[in-house]
C-alpha cells in the first residue's frame, strides 16, 4: 500500500507538514510495510511560498521592501532553481503587516511587491509566480508598478506616490521608464478569486471593509478604480470590468496583466506544477488531502479539489480529512474527493477545536479509524 499525503494547513493549529506527519505514523500503525509520500501544498494564498520551497528543497531569499504603511520591512520569496522564482505579495503587501487601528486601503500601497519583483529580476529569474491572496491594498497595483518604473501622472503631470486615494488624481499612465527585464520575463499570477476590477463585485466593494474602508472610503475609492479603469481602457483598449480576476488583491491582478503581461492561473493548480505532483501521483494507491473547513467554497479552487482533480486523472481514490464540514460540503464529492471525515470527536468550542494539541489528537484518532476500515475492506 502506497499513500500520499498532499493536504493544505488546518490554519491555526495544524501546518501541512505536521498533519502528513499525523497521517503518515497512523497509517504506518495500520499498514506497517506501506509507503509514504507526501507534498505540503498551499492554494496561492498565505504559505504558498513556504510549500513550494519545502516541496522542491528550494531556497528562502530575503528582500528589504516597503511594507503596505511604507515602512522598512525584512521580506523574503523563493528561488525554485536558476531561473524560477515564487512569491506571495502579501509578504509585503499583506493584511496582516498592518496593524488594525491603521487600516485605510486609502493610504495603503503595493510598493514593496513591486520592489520584490525587482530583485528578482535583478538576480537574473525570468520565470515568476506570484501569489496575490491576502493582500492590504487597493491601489490597482500602481505601486507595485511604480516600484518597477511606471509612472502614473496626474493633470499637473507630476508623479503620484502609488496608494489607494491616488487611483482618483491619475490622468496618464507612462510606462516608458519600466523595468526593460520584464520583457523577458514570463509571470505567473496565482489568483483563486474571479472578481472584476470595478462593480458591486469588484475590488473595492468585495474586498474593501475587510481591509478598514467604512463605506463612505468604498465610495471614494470606487471612483478612483473606474477612473483608473477609464484610463487603462483609454490609453490600452483593455476593460478590465471583463477579465475575471482583475480586481484580485485590491486590482494588483489587473496591473500584473496589463502592465507585464501577467497569465491569471489558479492558484492549487500553479502550486501543484511547481512541486511535480504528477510525478508523485505514480504507484500510488490512496490520496489524501484536507483543508481546516471544507465547505461548498472548497470547490472554488481550494486545495483539496485541486488535488483531486489531478489524483482523478489518475483514477486514484482521494480521501479528505477536515476540522469541520458543512452540509454543503457534499459538493466536494462531486468534484472527485470520494469521502471526506471531519476529525472532532466531540462537541467543543472553537477555541479548544484550534487548540494545536488537541488538533494533533483529533486527527491522529480520526486517521486510525479511517485506515483500520480501509485496511478491513482491502482484505475482503
Amino acid at each position: 500500500m502506497k499513500f500520499l499525503f498532499a493536504s493544505d494547513s488546518f490554519k491555526g493549529s495544524l501546518s501541512s507538514q505536521k498533519t502528513a506527519e499525523l497521517l503518515a505514523k497512523a497509517a504506518r500503525e495500520i499498514f506497517p510495510d506501506c509507503q509514504c509520500d507526501s507534498i505540503v501544498v498551499a492554494d496561492g494564498g498565505e504559505g504558498t511560498t513556504a510549500a513550494v520551497l519545502a516541496a522542491t528543497n528550494g531556497k528562502k531569499l530575503p528582500v528589504q521592501v516597503h511594507g503596505p504603511l511604507w515602512e522598512d520591512i525584512t521580506s523574503n520569496y523563493g528561488m525554485l532553481d536558476e531561473n524560477r522564482a515564487v512569491m506571495e505579495m502579501a509578504a509585503a503587501s499583506g493584511l496582516p503587516l498592518v496593524p488594525e487601528e491603521k487600516r485605510d486601503p486609502r493610504y495603503t500601497t503595493s510598493y514593496g511587491t513591486g520592489e520584490m519583483i525587482a530583485d528578482a529580476l535583478r538576480r537574473g529569474f525570468r520565470d515568476i509566480s506570484i501569489a496575490i491572496g491576502g493582500s492590504a491594498t487597493n491601489d490597482g497595483g500602481i505601486g507595485c508598478i511604480r516600484a518597477l518604473g511606471g509612472k502614473f501622472l496626474d493633470e499637473n503631470n507630476q508623479e503620484l506616490k502609488g496608494c489607494g486615494e491616488d487611483l482618483m488624481k491619475i490622468r496618464k499612465i507612462d510606462l516608458s521608464g519600466l523595468n526593460p527585464l520584464i520583457k523577458e520575463c514570463k509571470f505567473t499570477v496565482m489568483c483563486d478569486v474571479t472578481n472584476p476590477l470595478c462593480g458591486k463585485d469588484g475590488a473595492t466593494y468585495t474586498f474593501g471593509r475587510q481591509k478598514g474602508a467604512t463605506p463612505e472610503i468604498q465610495n471614494d475609492l470606487e471612483a478612483g478604480m473606474c477612473n483608473y479603469r477609464d484610463i487603462i481602457k483609454e490609453q490600452f483598449d483593455l476593460d478590465m470590468d471583463n477579465i475575471p480576476g482583475s480586481g484580485a488583491a485590491g486590482g494588483l491582478g489587473t496591473a500584473l496583466m496589463v502592465f507585464l503581461n501577467g497569465t491569471l492561473k489558479s492558484g492549487i493548480e500553479t502550486v501543484l506544477d511547481l512541486v511535480d505532483f504528477d510525478e508523485h501521483l505514480k504507484d500510488v494507491d490512496i490520496v489524501v488531502t484536507g483543508e481546516g473547513r471544507l465547505d461548498g467554497q472548497t470547490v472554488m479552487g481550494k486545495a483539496p479539489i485541486g488535488v483531486a482533480k489531478i489524483a482523478k486523472q489518475f483514477d486514484k481514490p482521494v480521501l479528505a480529512f477536515s476540522g469541520c464540514v458543512t452540509k454543503d460540503a457534499t459538493a466536494c464529492n462531486r468534484e472527485g474527493i470520494d469521502a471526506f471525515f471531519p476529525v472532532l470527536r466531540n462537541v467543543v468550542s472553537l477555541e479548544d477545536a484550534m487548540n494545536p494539541a488537541n488538533a494533533r489528537q483529533n486527527m491522529a484518532d480520526t486517521a486510525e479509524q479511517v485506515f483500520r476500515t480501509i485496511r478491513t475492506f482491502s482484505s475482503l
